[in-house]
């Protein structure tokens, strides 16, 4: 079985799902390269290859300096038909999900989305996924000749193994219809949730969005990304890249703290693969106390003031 991992950049730096998916790919013990795609990229190497990758082919192309759907679907689907990979592993972030599909229907593979387990029994995947919100992990295996799969962000730790890694450039000379010329993206230096490793998360108990500096003053003090759940941002507290939830982002931080966020089910599905939730909220019988690791019974706004106080001395 060999494996071919798409190390996903943006704007030439590498995303840390790359990283994470070149540790999956050692630990299934199989062969496999890593594809980069883009247009100036080829100093990325040295970071691939302090993560283990020995093999990097780079698709150079002048127009694809941003995402292109069409255009990387179509190199994508190349590369894994010339180094003949029987396993495409991308992330399960927000261009891995589109990236993703668009591939599998170019190559008629089967696709497995959103994985938090891969692991290889005798020739085949034994893949686990969530479904129906969370409610439920299933097992499957995929039958076709190639297999696509997004690992979810944070699922497995990026481990520095260093190794030298042969580089090889390919001219990708591919026909496509779309070409992104700017992204426009929001404030510079600002934690994607799905990759960070705390997230300090508000609801409809910060009661408004002039009390939303007590989250950001928490996430601060914790190096941690700023989440919400989708009634703060239903309300206009909140931007919608910072959602967490069903119909936002899916997170696995190793601490997930919630504040003032009762636990719909739809919250749930988002951040129940979290290694460590603290939760705080004034319900004791608010659903987040089910799922929670540890519960703060009490009103946020004495508690989080608090924690800031007690963080700052």
């Amino acid at each position: 079985m060999k494996i071919l991992v798409y190390a996903e950049q943006r704007e030439g730096q590498l995303r840390k799902i790359a990283f994470e998916n070149i540790a999956l790919a050692k630990q299934l013990g199989q062969p496999f390269e890593v594809a980069v795609i883009g247009a100036e990229i080829a100093d990325l190497a040295g970071q691939l290859g302090r993560y283990g990758a020995e093999k990097v082919v780079f698709y150079k192309n002048d127009s694809l300096g941003n995402y292109s759907p069409d255009g990387y679907a179509k190199i994508l689907a190349e590369a894994v038909t010339k180094q003949g990979a029987d396993v495409l592993l991308l992330g399960a972030t927000s261009t891995g999900k589109d990236l993703g599909p668009r591939t599998a229907s170019i190559l008629n593979a089967a696709m497995a989305t959103d994985c938090t387990h891969v692991e290889v029994d005798g020739d085949d995947l034994k893949i686990t996924r969530p479904m129906y919100a969370g409610k439920v992990m299933a097992t499957i295996r995929l039958s076709s000749a190639v297999k696509v799969v997004t690992v979810r962000p944070n699922v497995y730790s990026a481990v520095e193994a260093p190794a030298t890694a042969e580089v090889q450039e390919e001219a990708a000379a591919v026909d496509f219809t779309t070409i992104v010329k700017e992204i426009i993206s929001g404030a510079k230096g600002k934690l994607d949730v799905t990759e960070a490793d705390i997230i300090v998360s508000g609801g409809r108990g910060m009661k408004g969005p002039e009390n939303w500096h007590l989250i950001e003053g928490l996430a601060e003090l914790f190096g941690a990304a700023t989440g919400a759940s989708r009634a703060a941002v239903d309300a206009g507290w909140r931007p919608h890249d910072e959602q967490v939830g069903q119909t936002g982002k899916t997170v696995s931080p190793s601490l997930y703290v919630a504040v003032g966020i009762s636990g719909a089910i739809q919250h749930l599905a988002g951040m129940s693969s979290s290694k460590y939730i603290v939760a705080i909220n004034k319900d004791p019988d608010a659903p987040i106390f089910k799922l929670a690791d540890y519960g703060i019974v009490a009103d946020l706004f004495d508690v989080v003031p608090r924690m800031i106080e007690e963080m700052k001395a």
